[in-house]
């Protein structure tokens, strides 16, 4: 079945984790094996041929630089302008990849049913490009709203203001407080260029004073839920019907310390906490229960989002098994067209309205 995936950290993969995103997963692994340098070596589970092996079409690709004040423990840049220039090596691998015909930015609604005609019905090719719709996981490296305007016109059309966190515009998972001045004059000029606010990551604070101040459209795209899993980095039953009124669609994560409570990272193991596919189902099924229909789901797997097999569920091994999460939505009940809704649908019509 034709699927969208909402996040997937494809230019920080090949960049900064220096992975061949034209090869197999299987090719990948085995050029990482015996390397140390980070916790997920020859544990990757995305590819652009793997996204081709399972009918994934079409994905929202980050681009992603965290700037770091002094005394900020987190890995990041020291400028601005830091994170800046690495945003615009991660645009040129975008560009570099659609010179070669492996994919395509889709920037606008025209593109989108052009793409969409191409793909979908034809079940898994080899042939195709995969779409990708770019989208900047947290603010930090737009040194000024300038760069915001610069970013625009390189085909961003999706924004989260932050990520992990303080950052510059708002206040991002494990941190507290406001967007703030800065933040609401970012908010503005999103509405303005019409740029998809991104609630994930928000902290609890930023969020609520985000979707005060942003008329545009929201989602999360990257997120599960907080009842099921007790973090701030989880959406509140409270947030999630905020996000139903305003039309959000949600994107289920599968990290797997999102998806289990109790998961200890780099102790966890999949397995042993029964951390499968059926999981990040739990959480979809939450925020249905929430929404009264399935209009307010889909898949945002975070794949390979600086973890790789060892923190993701056990009965996956690449992202093409994906296309297993229909015939589990079956099993709960789902029926055909609530299913298509889930796996690309959803996405669909969101992004239609939003480029009306």
């Amino acid at each position: 079945m034709f699927t969208i995936d909402a996040h997937l950290d494809l230019s920080m993969n090949a960049l900064e984790w220096n992975r061949d995103l034209t090869q197999s997963v299987q090719a990948i692994n085995a050029r990482e094996h015996g390397l140390t340098d980070k916790p997920d070596r020859g544990n990757a589970t995305v590819s652009l041929p793997a996204l081709r092996a399972g009918n994934i079409g079409l994905v929202v690709a980050t681009q992603i630089a965290r700037y770091v004040a002094p005394g900020n423990p987190l890995p990041g840049w020291h400028s601005p302008a830091q994170a800046w220039a690495q945003t615009q090596g991660q645009l040129a691998w975008y560009r570099a990849m659609e010179d070669a015909g492996e994919m395509v930015q889709i920037i606008d609604r025209t593109g989108l049913d052009s793409h969409l005609d191409r793909w979908m019905g034809q079940g898994p090719t080899a042939d195709l490009p995969v779409g990708y719709i770019l989208s900047l996981e947290g603010a930090d490296s737009i040194v000024d709203l300038s760069y915001l305007e610069k970013s625009y016109a390189s085909g961003l059309r999706a924004l989260g203001p932050a990520h992990y966190g303080p950052g510059r515009y708002a206040q991002g998972t494990d941190a507290t407080g406001f967007m703030g001045t800065k933040g609401r004059e970012l908010l503005k000029l999103m509405e303005s260029l019409n740029i998809i606010l991104d609630a994930t990551h928000l902290c609890d604070d930023s969020f609520w004073e985000a979707l005060d101040h942003f008329h545009g459209p929201v989602w999360a795209s990257h997120n599960n839920c907080r009842a099921l899993v007790n973090h701030n980095r989880q959406f509140s039953d409270d947030q999630i019907k905020a996000l139903i009124d305003r039309g959000s669609v949600i994107g289920g994560a599968l990290d797997a310390w999102m998806m289990v409570p109790g998961w200890i990272r780099g102790k966890s193991q999949p397995k042993e906490m029964d951390c499968d596919l059926e999981k990040v189902i739990d959480h979809m099924d939450h925020i249905c229960q929430i929404a009264g229909n399935a209009n307010h789901i889909g898949i945002g797997s975070d794949l390979d989002g600086a973890y790789g097999r060892e923190q993701s569920p056990y009965d996956l091994e690449t992202i093409t098994d994906l296309g297993r999460i229909p015939e589990m939505l079956h099993r709960r009940g789902y029926s055909t067209e609530e299913i298509h809704l889930v796996m690309h649908g959803n996405w669909i019509r969101f992004l239609r309205k939003a480029w009306a």
